[in-house]
């Protein structure tokens, strides 16, 4: 293996000595920006617009202590049971100027993508020894084959000389009246085998109208989805004539349920680290940043609300920037602003995860340490932590500009500059694009990787190497 003791190498004449040219490579180690909340009056009509403080609290419950996956999974089968019953809305809309077609997509689209994270949440019941079988669950097989009066159930099959399976169906999921209904009863019948699929290596599956045919435990959905509670939040608190402002209500409903996930999954993920379990840190890690990638998706359904309705709305709500220079609209979530800073916290974790401390005299203690861990593969875990990681920069900075790009669709351009307030000491430009320019969150991977990749461009053409040094 070739050593990569870059002190004693760099200075030799046979090394490749790195010019001004070749260092000016290194992004510069810049501070990353704080997080500014938007005033507390808007932060507070905003939760009082979602009636955030009672969702919190069906997100917060713990009915069953033993089964640490409860406070994760329960806001991801609301914000899934949210999503149908935004397609109910969006199918009994009256109104003849909707994209109906393009709305319908678009549903399935986001309830397919929340049934894959959920089937990914679900797999951890198997990998995880201490939690194992603490999932609220039936057994379908131990019904006999007799359908019970009292419960929503059919039999599903019964294979010869085996033991009947009864499906149980919940009676609380809107999905299952969805695939009685004409118009989303395509959308209800795709969901349910897209659950099928998705469910396949959990130890359960989520009994809601699927097919089961592997037979497998049910989860005890009504009682971990507390969806009669759900249902009694489902009312706008704020009585507009605008059918948008239940589009713009649904929408960030689901968005919330979401980062209250991915809070719960950051928690685990530091856990994780501190236990120094590195390969389950990473697959939460490459989860996280797949749900980034979800809330951009739910962020993009403003894109096909009526232009008009939704402007309108816009007003009726006071969604602007205001003289003072009040912080875009989604910096008024505190929960997502604290995801976007524990996302970006991530860093301080590098250190602990290459075994080495921070150089106080700024030296590239760091930056050396995951070099020798990219170019030995001493540690596989750790080298999945550490992608992980990045990608995660990368959802986070993906989904701040291409909510710039929303504001500037949806809003237009103006009122995208005039969001102006979301970073500390930032330039005098919008704060949304200073979140994507912001330098790289983890520096040392960063200058690592710029510096392996030099290497193996000299062990290539150490002759050209050394006229570009020159």
């Amino acid at each position: 293996m070739v050593d990569l003791d870059w002190k004693a190498k760099m200075v030799t004449p046979k090394s490749p000595k790195l010019s001004d040219k070749s260092r000016s490579l290194v992004p510069p180690l810049s501070r990353v920006g704080d997080l500014i909340p938007a005033s507390t009056s808007a932060t507070l009509a905003y939760e009082q617009y979602l009636r955030l403080p009672e969702l919190s609290k069906l997100w917060s419950g713990r009915d069953f202590p033993g089964w640490k996956t409860e406070s994760l999974l329960r806001p991801a089968l609301q914000g899934l049971e949210i999503t149908f019953r935004f397609v109910s809305l969006v199918l009994s809309d009256t109104r003849p100027y909707t994209n109906q077609q393009e709305w319908k997509r678009r549903l399935e689209a986001l309830a397919l993508h929340q049934i894959e994270l959920i089937g990914t949440i679900c797999e951890e019941e198997s990998s995880e020894v201490e939690t194992r079988g603490a999932a609220p669950i039936a057994d379908l097989s131990s019904a006999n084959g007799v359908l019970a009066r009292d419960r929503s159930m059919s039999e599903v099959w019964k294979a010869p000389g085996a033991t009947s399976v009864v499906n149980r169906t919940s009676e609380a999921s809107l999905l299952p009246r969805l695939a009685s209904w004409h118009k989303s009863e395509d959308i209800a019948t795709k969901i349910a085998f897209a659950i099928e699929c998705q469910m396949q290596r959990s130890p359960f599956t989520l009994g809601i109208g699927e097919p089961n045919l592997s037979g497998k435990p049910n989860l005890e959905y009504d009682l971990v989805c507390r969806r009669a509670e759900l249902h009694a939040l489902k009312k706008n608190p704020l009585d507009i004539k605008n059918l948008e402002n239940q589009t713009l209500f649904t929408t960030h409903r689901i968005l919330e349920c979401w980062v209250f996930a991915a809070r719960e999954l950051l928690s685990r993920v530091e856990k994780r680290i501190e236990e120094k379990e590195y390969e389950k840190s990473a697959s939460d890690c490459w989860l996280l940043e797949r749900i980034w990638k979800l809330l951009g998706e739910i962020e993009d359904l403003h894109l096909l609300m009526d232009p008009d309705d939704f402007l309108r709305l816009k007003n009726q709500l006071a969604i602007k920037a205001s003289e003072s220079g009040s912080a875009a609209f989604c910096f008024r979530s505190k929960a997502l602003l604290e995801l976007t800073r524990s996302s970006k916290d991530l860093r301080h974790k590098v250190p602990q995860v290459l075994g080495v401390e921070v150089d106080p005299t700024g030296g590239p203690r760091v930056q050396e340490a995951a070099m020798k861990l990219f170019h030995r593969r001493s540690d596989c875990s750790k080298i999945h932590l550490l992608q992980a990681f990045q990608a995660i920069e990368g959802a986070v900075k993906r989904f701040f500009f291409g909510y710039r790009e929303l504001v500037v669709i949806s809003m237009g351009s103006l009122e995208a500059k005039e969001s102006s307030n979301g970073i500390a000491q930032a330039e005098p430009a919008d704060q949304l694009s200073q979140i994507f320019l912001e330098p790289p969150y983890f520096p040392s991977l960063d200058a690592a990787k710029t510096f392996l990749g030099v290497y193996w461009q000299y062990q290539q053409f150490p002759e050209k190497f050394q006229e570009r040094c020159s």
